[in-house]
């Protein structure tokens, strides 16, 4: 019988969805997100998916100097791998947006591989005018309604190319079906190479749904397109976060958990960090008899470039 894949876990620490007022528990100062990034790798996460904010109001940022002052603390204290967002603002272009990925060169990036409405105006609704933090924060979230995501072939190809002299991994993230024929095309016309990494996303407003069927949906389309020649993982959005990750381990996939994904440990009750949805999860898939992943053995099983090959 042939030895089982061990798992992937991926912790997305911050995100650029969520605001401060969602949660205290939100990092966005420099000295949290390193914070946070570390216990999360201490809790089992073999990669830490990155977004910056600005310190002063947790506003997101995809600006390289909000960066700066964390990523060097991360590598320091952890071995885990760095996956820094090209996504990482619903307006700016792809230009400003995977400045970070080509200041700091990290092993991983993220590469969303289609254009799509992503909304998460309803969070609005919770909240009154006095609740909100920050000026910044209402406006923010009821006026993503009027948000597309931008991400056109040949955007995908700008960022591709610049990227490609870093020899980083792209975490494809793909939030419907299309997307995933939208990266079997880039990889026909030679954009990226076999094998490849996708991400599996799932409720967020915009995207496909976080049913099952949809899970088994995309894994079959996805075996079809691309055989043997990809590793993949799931994202499920808010309450979806832990069923599909549970999900995901036992089809044999790797996984994703955060506070960017989703604010909550378990129906109605914030998560006080994203190491606590780490250890949580991290339980659940070894209670169910699969093996954690080490940093060590994720750049292994996804082919990355190393750790001292980066440029922070």
């Amino acid at each position: 019988m042939a030895k089982e894949q061990k798992i992937v876990i991926t912790s997305a620490i911050t995100g650029a969805i969520h605001t401060p007022t969602m949660s205290d528990a939100l990092p966005y100062t420099y000295e949290d997100i390193a914070t946070q990034a570390i216990a999360a790798a201490e809790a089992g996460a073999s990669i830490l998916h990155l977004h910056a904010r600005n310190p002063s109001n947790g506003s997101p940022s995809v600006n390289p100097t909000d960066f700066a002052p964390f990523l060097p603390r991360i590598k320091q204290s952890t071995d885990a791998v760095v996956n820094i967002s090209t996504g990482g603002s619903l307006t700016l272009s792809i230009q400003d947006r995977i400045k970070p990925a080509k200041t700091f060169s990290p092993e991983m990036c993220s590469m969303n591989m289609g254009s799509m409405n992503f909304s998460f105006h309803p969070l609005a609704g919770r909240y009154s005018d006095d609740d909100w933090k920050f000026d910044w924060e209402k406006d923010y979230v009821a006026g993503s309604d009027g948000n597309i995501f931008r991400n056109t072939f040949r955007d995908i190809k700008e960022a591709a190319e610049t990227l490609a002299p870093h020899n980083v991994k792209f975490e494809h993230e793909c939030y419907d079906v299309g997307h995933l024929y939208n990266l079997k095309f880039c990889m026909d016309i030679g954009l990226f190479k076999a094998p490849v990494f996708i991400q599996f996303i799932f409720g967020i407003l915009g995207g496909i749904g976080p049913e099952v069927d949809n899970l088994v949906f995309m894994k079959r389309t996805a075996d079809r397109l691309f055989g043997n020649d990809y590793q993949w993982s799931v994202l499920g959005a808010g309450g979806a976060q832990m069923r599909l990750a549970t999900i995901a381990s036992q089809m044999g996939g790797n996984l994703r958990v955060g506070l960017e994904d989703s604010l909550f440990i378990s129906h109605g009750k914030l998560a006080e960090s994203n190491a606590q949805q780490v250890t949580k999860i991290r339980r659940i898939v070894e209670d169910l008899g699969r093996q954690v992943a080490t940093p060590d053995e994720a750049r292994e099983i996804l082919d990355l470039k190393g750790g001292d090959k980066v440029g922070f």
